[in-house]
């Protein structure tokens, strides 16, 4: 029907000699050759519709002397080659005859970016033909993947119709051209530049690039997404913006981000390919200096995005990572928790799915808590995550007093338990026993039942623990019946608290018991 439709439309202006459009050259269907006459009227139209289009790419190759002239030539260059890869892939003896001229074609429009949207039918053309043509894909690959969303990453149209030829396109790249994945950190520009419009191509696309090889750049990536787009709208900002604009909002971060000081943080989140630094010891200082972009609206917007995709991520990753990635994915999370963009809103969500996908990937391998037992306890040994990461914190005690048993894992000893034991003791005994730092509120009660809970759990798997345990809640639960705890504010709170610490002190501190009450609560 497209060929069909083309031709008439060709045709149609053969009754006039003078363009429709402002002076525009048309192309005329070149004299029909005895030859094709012969063929039958399926295999003719071919020929001729192939014949055409090649007529049409040559006179496309005149200098337009009119905009609207430049931008007729591009439709019927995009209208050409998608005729051309049709046709060819009805019959590909089609392709070797095609293949000089879209080489030529590419090669006369790589240079010029204002050309993008013609060039991605010719990626098409390279992806549908190229392994039959033996043909090096591999410039066509670094100009679609690699130049166009590090340059046009604020082109709407190149961004919809660049992401709609990865969606049609995704099982072919994979099989042809899986190098494509590299530019993973470049094509995440389209999604930190304009959040809303791409949102549901990466909910499609997300899933088929996490691989065992991208897993823990994405994490870092994803979480980095807000801090991204500020950069990419300061990059903006310092193409037209004088250096010597005398200083104001939003110049003093450009500053900065002209300085070959931090350059090489900017450089690292404006990265094309995956794999090509790492900045993870810098972060805060990245952070510090976009401290001043955190409420600009396109910012705030993308790092709404961020939690959706977070979830897509770690659904994929538990079906494609081996128990030793999850083990370094855990780590990373731990690490992530508190190096995130100052942006409230978005710490408090990020936290939200951290915890709950934590809680997941222990609960799918609980041999992950034996494995990482030294970076958890040392996690839930500093009392200020207690304050700054509450939902993390809560999460962790409780996976640590859940899966560290020898039920969960044979290599679970007493000397990690009671090890594990004597840090939430001594974590806990610190804040029910002063007021909390400056500038923070009382621990949530829900910190201080999960941490209680934890100890009665691991007394229960070592005997010498239940004096300690029944001794701390005895003390704790005088503290919390005298009504005046430093470290709570809320006096509902103090006493759901001083309720439960009855409870415990109130039956037999035996194994047996602890296990009981703790399955009846």
């Amino acid at each position: 029907n497209r060929l069909q439709l083309s031709l008439s439309f060709s045709h149609s202006f053969s009754n006039d000699d003078r363009s429709e459009v402002d002076g525009s050259v048309v192309s005329m269907v070149s004299v029909t050759s005895s030859s094709s006459r012969l063929l039958p009227p399926k295999e003719r139209l071919r020929e001729k519709a192939f014949e055409y289009c090649q007529r049409l790419i040559e006179q496309c190759d005149r200098k337009a002397q009119k905009k609207t002239d430049t931008d007729l030539q591009k439709a019927c260059m995009v209208e050409a080659v998608s005729i051309l890869d049709c046709v060819c892939v009805e019959d590909p003896s089609l392709v070797f005859r095609a293949f000089p001229s879209i080489k030529a074609l590419f090669g006369r429009l790589s240079l010029d970016l204002s050309f993008a949207r013609v060039l991605l039918p010719i990626a098409q053309f390279y992806l549908n033909h190229g392994e039959m043509a033996a043909v090096d894909c591999e410039s066509v690959w670094k100009l679609v993947f690699g130049r166009f969303p590090a340059e046009l990453f604020n082109d709407p149209f190149l961004a919809h119709e660049l992401l709609r030829f990865l969606r049609l396109n995704l099982e072919s790249l994979q099989l042809r051209a899986p190098e494509f994945i590299r530019f993973l950190p470049n094509l995440l520009k389209f999604l930190a530049w304009d959040s809303s419009a791409v949102v549901d191509d990466f909910v499609d696309l997300l899933p088929s690039l996490v691989t065992e090889g991208t897993a823990v750049e994405m994490l870092h990536t994803l979480l980095d997404l807000p801090c991204l787009s500020a950069t990419l709208v300061l990059q903006l900002r310092s193409m037209s913006l004088p250096i010597s604009e005398p200083s104001n909002r939003g110049l003093l971060l450009l500053d900065a981000f002209r300085n070959p000081a931090f350059r090489g943080l900017f450089l690292f989140l404006l990265r094309v390919e995956t794999g090509s630094g790492h900045t993870i010891d810098r972060l805060s200082t990245l952070h510090d200096l976009l401290a001043e972009a955190a409420d600009w609206p396109r910012v705030v917007c993308c790092a709404q995005t961020v939690p959706v995709l977070l979830h897509i991520y770690f659904n994929t990753v538990v079906t494609v990572a081996d128990e030793k990635l999850l083990a370094h994915l855990v780590l990373v999370m731990l690490e992530r928790s508190s190096l995130l963009f100052a942006i409230p809103t978005y710490r408090k969500e990020i936290h939200r799915v951290l915890s709950c996908h934590l809680l997941r990937l222990c609960k799918l391998h609980p041999s992950l808590v034996v494995d990482q037992s030294h970076q958890l306890l040392e996690f839930v040994g500093t009392t200020a995550n207690v304050y700054s990461q509450e939902e993390v914190y809560t999460h962790v005690v409780w996976v640590l007093g859940e899966y560290l048993s020898v039920s969960s894992d044979s290599r679970c000893s007493v000397t990690l338990i009671t090890s594990c034991f004597e840090t939430l003791e001594a974590v806990l005994f610190e804040i029910t026993s002063s007021a909390p730092p400056p500038g923070t509120v009382c621990p949530a009660p829900k910190v201080i039942t999960t941490l209680m809970s934890a100890l009665a759990k691991l007394a229960s798997r070592s005997h010498d623990l239940i004096p300690r345990v029944s001794l701390f809640f005895s003390k704790l639960r005088t503290v919390a019946r005298s009504g005046s705890a430093v470290w709570c504010s809320d006096e509902d709170d103090l006493v759901a608290i001083a309720t439960r610490v009855l409870h415990w002190t109130r039956v037999d501190v035996t194994a047996g018991s602890i296990r009981r009450y703790l399955d009846a609560a």
